[in-house]
C-alpha cells in the first residue's frame, strides 16, 4: 500500500514527525528559559547597570532578527532537520560561556550568535509545525507551543535548582547542556528534510500587510510580554522584591507553569469560549497580572501575577496563528514567516527597550507600560477573530 504524500512527493508527515516537532519546541524553550536565571550573575560579572544590560540584551535580539529571514530561505533549501540540528548545537555550546564570561564585549558577542541560533531554531520548528499540522486530521499547534512551555518551566526549574544546591552557573549550564544534546539528537532523527511542501521558491522576505501587518503588531506586543517574563523577572525579584539571587529564576518559572497548564487545555478552551473570549479575557488577565505584580508589594502577589501572565497570554497566540491562517491577503505560508519575525521581535528586542526605560525610570514602571499595552490585545479581539478579520 502507497503511504500518502504531499506535493512534491514528500511523504505525509505522522505521529513520528509529530514527535520531532514537539521534542524541537522542548528543546529551544529549555534552551532560553536557562538564560533566564543567568541574567543577574552576568549583570553581576559585568559590573553592568539595567541601561547597559540591556544594550547587552539587544545584542541577543539583533543576532536572532538578522538571523530570521536567511534561517527561513535555509530551511526551504535544505530543510527543517538541517537547520534545527545546527543551530541548536550551537545554543548547546554557546550555554556555558554564557555562564562565566565577565567581558561585556565578549558576552555581548557570544549572545548575538546565541541570538542566531533562537532565530533560526524558531523560524524552523515553525515552519516544521506548519507543515507537520497540515498532515494531521486535528489541531496540534497549541500542543507544539505547550512543549515550548514544558521546556521553559524546566530550564529555568532546573538551574534554579541547580544554583539553589550551590552549583556553579557554569556547572548548572553544563549539565543542562548534556540534556539539551540529547533532546535534539532525538528530535533530529524524525524532523523534515524538507521545508516547503509545495516546492515553490520563497522569497527571503515578504513584507506584511493589512490584517497581516495587524496580527503580526498584536504578536509583537504578546512577546514583549513573554520577553520581560524571560530577561526581567528574576531581576525584578531580587531587586524590587528582595529575593535571593539563587531563588530569582523561580518567577519565570511561576509563568512558565501556569502557560503550561493553559496551553496543554488550549485547544478545549478555545472550543468552549471561542477565540474572541480567549483574546479578550487573555489580554485582560495579563494586564491584571502585570498590575497584581507591581502594585502588590508582597513576593507571593508577584509570583501570582507573574502567573496570571502565562495563563493569560497561554493562547492568545495559537489563536492569532489560526487568524494568520484564515485571512485572505497574503499566502498562509508567507504570512506566517511574516508574524513570526515581527512577534519575535518583541521577545528578543523589547527587553533592551525594557532596560532603558528601566534606567530612566524604575523596572516597576516598564512592567506596568506592558500591562498598558496588553490591554491593546483585548480591545482588538473582535477585530481579528470577527468576520472581517480575513480582509
Amino acid at each position: 500500500m502507497n503511504q500518502p504524500t504531499i506535493s512534491q512527493g514528500h511523504a505525509l508527515p505522522g505521529r513520528p514527525e509529530q514527535w520531532a516537532t514537539r521534542l524541537a519546541f522542548f528543546f529551544i524553550g529549555v534552551a532560553l528559559a536557562t538564560w533566564a536565571p543567568l541574567v543577574p550573575f552576568a549583570k553581576h560579572r559585568s559590573g553592568l547597570d539595567d541601561g547597559g544590560l540591556g544594550l547587552l540584551l539587544l545584542c541577543l535580539g539583533a543576532g536572532s532578527i538578522l538571523a530570521m529571514p536567511l534561517s527561513g530561505a535555509l530551511a526551504t533549501r535544505f530543510g527543517c532537520r538541517s537547520v534545527i540540528l545546527l543551530s541548536g548545537l550551537v545554543l548547546t555550546a554557546l550555554l556555558p560561556l554564557l555562564a562565566f564570561l565577565d567581558d561585556a564585549l565578549l558576552l555581548g558577542a557570544t549572545l548575538f550568535v546565541f541570538g542566531a541560533a533562537v532565530g533560526a531554531s524558531e523560524v524552523a520548528m515553525n515552519i516544521q509545525a506548519v507543515i507537520v499540522e497540515k498532515g494531521a486530521t486535528r489541531p496540534l499547534m497549541s500542543g507544539f507551543h505547550g512543549c515550548f512551555s514544558v521546556g521553559g518551566f524546566a530550564g529555568a526549574g532546573c538551574v534554579s535548582t541547580l544554583l539553589w544546591l550551590g552549583v556553579t552557573p557554569l556547572g548548572a549550564t553544563l549539565l543542562i547542556g548534556l540534556g539539551l544534546l540529547v533532546t535534539l539528537l532525538l528530535s533530529s532523527r524524525n524532523s523534515l528534510t524538507y521545508g516547503n511542501e509545495g516546492g515553490e521558491r520563497s522569497p527571503m522576505f515578504v513584507m506584511p500587510r493589512g490584517m497581516v501587518l495587524f496580527i503580526g503588531l498584536l504578536c509583537f506586543i504578546i512577546f514583549l510580554a513573554e520577553g520581560a517574563m524571560l530577561d526581567w523577572s528574576a531581576l525584578f525579584l531580587e531587586s524590587q522584591r528582595g529575593f535571593d539571587r539563587a531563588l530569582s529564576g523561580t518567577g519565570y518559572t511561576a509563568f512558565a507553569i501556569a502557560m503550561t497548564l493553559g496551553r496543554f487545555g488550549g485547544d478545549r478552551i478555545v472550543a468552549g469560549l471561542g477565540p474572541y473570549r480567549v483574546m479578550l479575557l487573555g489580554g485582560l488577565v495579563v494586564a491584571l497580572g502585570f498590575a497584581v505584580a507591581v502594585l502588590v508589594p508582597f513576593d507571593a502577589a508577584s509570583l501570582i501575577g507573574f502567573a496570571l501572565i502565562g495563563l493569560g497570554a497561554s493562547n492568545i497566540v495559537p489563536v492569532l496563528y489560526t487568524a494568520t491562517g484564515a485571512q485572505k491577503v497574503m499566502s498562509p505560508s508567507h504570512a506566517v514567516a511574516a508574524i513570526t519575525t515581527i512577534g519575535y521581535a518583541g521577545i528578543l528586542l523589547g527587553p533592551a527597550v525594557i532596560g532603558f526605560v528601566a534606567r530612566a525610570s524604575s523596572l516597576s514602571l516598564a512592567f506596568g507600560l506592558i500591562g498598558l499595552l496588553m490591554l491593546s490585545i483585548a480591545v482588538s479581539a473582535r477585530r481579528v477573530t470577527g468576520p472581517r478579520a480575513q480582509g
